[in-house]
């Protein structure tokens, strides 16, 4: 299957459902992906398995790149090979810096893609940065489009995360039939931009429940309530939610799995929600006090954790020996 873009293709998805072509006749996107981590290899495992030439490059980690060329994948040595052979390329990556970095890097997106091609940005990014970044490739014809994700890496393997998109109208067309292959919930919000910050409204609320829920399970240890007895009132009640049950599988079943987002990247998402609630002039005392209850955790060695976990370092923060 070719990787050069069919112009037929796009115009073909553009139309919708309406078009008379059919599905098999309309040649596939060819696909870059970078960063093939705990959510990336769930991506672009559905993207391969549902007919897109798929590109890879290998990172710190050879396991999932290994995998996607057993189903079909091409493995490539650098990103400017890996550009010259796509007309979409997926980034998920840590942040912006490494967004980047695989952008303006000398052998880099910038300088490789041919115009017409699309760049998407799946990282929780800042939405200054992508900004820049989407108008940079503007003037080289290459199109931008942030499609930060929520959920977690079980649903990305599913193919049934959530991703909030934001793009112009006629890139949106073009890339829905493959945000279809991995997203169960896709919502448009808006331009170039406005994905990201969505997600970072998001990510704001969550890791807002994440530090409430810490420091209450630490003050009820302190004052001799169970994480049992916390659980058997909120699970099943009106402040029960799918992330309450994510963090607390951890307390109560000890899943180091159960919800696989870091202090780390929590820390810098909630920078980022900072940086934006600056640029709009907007006072976030809550948004800051958030902030520094995963910052403590960083601070006192907690990066490499998971957010679940955030409740023995609010523990240690307070003279307790909790890990």
């Amino acid at each position: 299957m070719s990787s050069q873009f069919n112009a037929n293709n796009g115009a073909a998805q553009a139309a919708g459902k309406d078009n008379p072509m059919s599905e098999e006749t309309i040649e596939r996107e060819a696909v870059g992906f970078i960063g093939l981590g705990m959510m990336g290899h769930g991506i672009a495992k559905n993207i391969v398995e549902n007919g897109h030439p798929l590109s890879v490059i290998a990172h710190r980690n050879r396991k999932p790149v290994e995998d996607l060329v057993g189903r079909g994948a091409v493995e490539v040595t650098s990103l400017g090979e890996l550009a010259r052979q796509s007309n979409v390329v997926f980034l998920c990556v840590t942040g912006s810096p490494e967004v980047e970095a695989a952008v303006r890097g000398p052998d880099g997106l910038l300088n490789n893609l041919r115009p017409g091609s699309v760049v998407v940005d799946c990282s929780s990014s800042d939405p200054t940065s992508t900004a820049m970044l989407a108008a940079e490739l503007k003037a080289k014809g290459i199109d931008f489009a942030d499609a930060p994700l929520s959920r977690t890496p079980k649903e990305a393997w599913e193919g049934t995360l959530d991703t909030m998109v934001g793009a112009d109208d006629a890139v949106f067309a073009r890339l829905q039939p493959i945000l279809d292959t991995w997203a169960g919930k896709i919502v448009h919000i808006g331009g170039v931009g406005d994905g990201h910050r969505m997600k970072l409204l998001n990510n704001f609320i969550s890791l807002g429940y994440g530090a409430i829920y810490a420091e209450a399970l630490a003050l009820a240890e302190r004052v001799g309530i169970s994480a049992e007895r916390v659980d058997s009132v909120i699970s099943g009640g009106r402040m029960d939610c799918g992330f309450y049950q994510t963090f607390m599988r951890y307390t109560l079943e000890g899943d180091r799995d159960a919800h696989k987002f870091s202090l780390a990247n929590a820390f810098k998402d909630l920078r980022y929600l900072e940086s934006m609630a600056n640029g709009a002039g907007l006072v976030n005392p809550v948004g800051n006090a958030v902030k520094n209850s995963y910052a403590a955790a960083v601070a006192a060695d907690g990066a490499g954790d998971y957010v679940p976990m955030l409740p023995a370092y609010i523990d240690r923060l307070n003279g307790g020996k909790s890990k």
